[in-house]
Parts: structure tokens; sequence; C-alpha cells
């Protein structure tokens, strides 16, 4: 009988045109499908626990998928040849019922920017050259917990009737020259994160205050809301189960 087999996957997102497998364009589920099925000899469709987009990071992917070896053959087979930009950090066989997507209870990004500019952390971190009121994006990012309609941060294209999310925490974090945006919620509509990230850093900068913040939250309406921050600076760092 097939397991049930769990990846934890890290990977570089900058040269992926995101998660999800997509014809003629370089995923992270196409290259691992791509792996698998040479190690395997047989198609083999990946669940992931969600998906991230293009350039965007990842420290704690989950995967999940069936397959009759055991979790340390398929480790050291994926590990000898996927690319330099994925890493399998684990291999565990679960049990039957576990799905990678709809198992999850909540999910944590990380956004990271750097106050100036840096050569060295420039794929992942939005270099951002003006100063910013950490304690009004503080005072901002408190509004957004608990369950909201996020339509007004998300793209447009993507709202659908379900707008609802759960924002169980948001916190910033401020060391020397970097900021550090942390938000865990139950679900996350496309580009949420990066919306909302963009902004908060419209408050910080004063171009809107945090009763501005409140007011773009219940118009329900992306163009109230600010620009969408670069994917180089967000990370899916935890699924939680």
């Amino acid at each position: 009988m097939p397991r049930n087999i769990k990846l934890e996957i890290e990977y570089d997102g900058s040269d992926f045109h995101g998660w999800q497998t997509q014809p003629e364009l370089r995923t992270v589920q196409g290259e691992l499908e791509l792996s698998l099925q040479k190690i395997l000899n047989q198609d083999v469709k990946l669940i992931g626990s969600g998906r991230t987009d293009v350039g965007v990071h990842a420290l704690r992917q989950l995967a999940n998928f069936e397959s009759g070896l055991d979790q340390e053959t398929i480790l050291k087979a994926l590990s000898s040849v996927l690319p330099r930009d994925i890493v399998i950090k684990r291999v565990e066989e679960v049990s039957p019922g576990f799905n990678a997507r709809f198992s999850a209870k909540s999910r944590v990004y990380r956004y990271r920017i750097f106050l100036g500019r840096t050569a060295l952390l420039r794929r992942y971190m939005w270099e951002v050259p003006y100063s910013l009121s950490v304690e009004r994006m503080s005072q901002a990012a408190a509004l957004i917990c608990g369950e909201h309609d996020f339509s007004s941060f998300c793209v447009v294209q993507s709202a659908k009737e379900n707008s609802l999310c759960r924002v169980d925490s948001a916190l910033w974090r401020h060391a020397e020259n970097e900021l550090e945006f942390t938000i865990e919620a139950d679900r996350f509509l496309h580009s949420m994160v990066r919306i909302l990230v963009g902004t908060l850093v419209e408050v910080g900068r004063g171009y809107f205050s945090v009763a501005d913040f409140m007011s773009i939250m219940r118009a329900k309406d992306r163009r109230k809301a600010g620009p969408t921050a670069p994917a180089c600076g967000l990370c899916l760092v935890e699924v939680k189960y």
C-alpha cells in the first residue's frame, strides 16, 4: 500500500515563477514533481500547503504525495537531483488522511525590509530609503488581528465571495537598519501580505494615518490601499497543523 509522504521544503524563490506548476515556466512544484518522477518512474502530484507567488521564498513549505519508497531513500534521492535553490529539510511518513493544504490550521509569513541599501541582502529584503515610524505601523498592524474582510488587500482578479481571513498575530520588529513583519493567519488571499506591507509602509511614511488604514480596510476596495511590496522580501516561515 502506498505511503503518505510529507516533505519539508526550503527554497529561494528568486528564480522561480512561484510554487504552482505552470507550462513552460520554472516553478518549485514543477521541479519537485519532475525530480520525483525520475526517482519513482511514475507521475507524481504534489499537494502543497499553499501557493507562493513569483519570487517569494520559503523556509518551511510543506507538501505531501504517495510513494512506495521509505522516507530515507526519498530524502537521499531528492537531495542528489534537486537544484541548489531547493533543499529538502525533512521527509516523514504521515497518516493517510493528512493533506498538506487542507489539514493546515494556520500559516506564518515574514516580510523583511532593509532601511537603506544592501548589496548582500537585496534578493531577500525590500530596500526602503526613507525613514519610517514603526510605532504607527505597529498600531495599524494591530487593527488587522481577528476576522476581517481583506478585499482591500488582494489583487482584484482574485477577489472572491469569501474574502474573510482570521489573523492571529501581526507584529513589527525593528533591529538597527532592518524591519521584520510577521503575520499568522488561517488563510491568505492572493498578494495579501505584500499589499498589507506596502500599505503599512505608507502609514510609516506618513502618507496614511492609522485611521486611514482602518478606513481602507473597511472600504473593501483594492484601489484604496497602498502599493504591493516587492516579492523578494516575503518568506513562508511556518505551517501549523
